[in-house]
């Protein structure tokens, strides 16, 4: 039995031996700086606060940028560690960004908070009644697990166009709604 005891012991020693020489050779190795095998990471550094600030239309500007759309000025900064455009004041200047509206989903072309007329991409369906996008004013909010979506925030008779184009009416009809599914 003692026979049996010494030998599993003297595996262990010898087990934890070679990891600590392993051990010791893979700290001399990254030491030195010799890794062929190691990969560079790449963040995914779409709408990222640290590379370029927040979106606009496509456009990126500078942390802390202020523009105006409609009748607010916009202040590019961070929420949770992400661009986001907070609404400040009202404004009477006209606007100096493009307000092409949420024709497309708001990944890399707005930052959260960013607002637009909604379109026709924003239509949706409440049972077999068509509800047309081009009635609401959309914001881009990010959601916990970072996917971006447009969601309406204000009717759309808050959107002073001026003598900017209006989007174009819906070319949907509720024919198109199903049981509350736009096809």
């Amino acid at each position: 039995m003692t026979t049996v005891r010494h030998r599993a012991r003297s595996l262990t020693h010898l087990t934890l031996a070679r990891r600590a020489i392993v051990a010791s050779l893979a700290i001399a190795v990254l030491t030195a700086g010799w890794v062929p095998l190691a990969a560079t990471a790449h963040a995914d550094t779409r709408d990222s606060p640290l590379v370029g600030g927040c979106l606009w239309a496509a456009k990126t500007y500078e942390q802390g940028a202020t523009v105006v759309a409609a009748d607010a000025e916009y202040r590019c900064g961070t929420q949770a560690a992400a661009a986001y455009w907070f609404r400040g004041a009202p404004t009477t200047e006209p606007s100096t960004v493009a307000n092409p509206g949420a024709i497309t989903t708001p990944i890399d072309q707005f930052s959260a908070g960013a607002r637009q007329p909604g379109t026709s991409y924003n239509d949706y369906c409440v049972g077999d009644q068509l509800i047309p996008g081009t009635d609401d004013i959309y914001q881009v909010v990010r959601h916990g697990n970072g996917f971006m979506q447009w969601k309406a925030v204000a009717p759309i008779g808050q959107w002073p166009f001026g003598s900017a184009p209006r989007p174009e009416p819906t070319w949907r009809s509720a024919s198109l709604c199903i049981d509350g599914v736009l096809t």
